[in-house]
């Protein structure tokens, strides 16, 4: 009679944890709703609807998370949604 030896092998994997940063727009009493929507479809690429939905939580809540992402990616989009007039920054 023969003996089987089992071994267990533990593997351990390191995930990479990347930090998402978001594009925070605040609420101001100098553009139209028409105007965030249009500049939200533009720079972040929302729908009409997304856009829409956005422009809503900044009247009535003060401010909305428009975009998440890489600090990289978020850095032109945010410079152009300031472009058009618009208040946001990076958290």
């Amino acid at each position: 009679m023969s003996t089987k030896e089992i071994t267990k092998t533990e593997t351990i994997t390191k995930e990479q944890v990347v930090k998402e940063h978001e594009i925070v727009l605040f609420n101001d009493d100098v553009n139209t709703f028409d105007h965030v929507i249009e500049t939200l479809m533009l720079v972040c690429h929302h729908t009409s609807e997304q856009a829409e939905q956005c422009a809503l939580l900044v009247h009535y809540k003060g401010q909305c998370t428009v975009k998440t992402g890489a600090l990289k990616d978020l850095k032109p989009q945010c410079i152009a949604l300031l472009t058009a007039g618009l208040s946001a920054e990076i958290i």
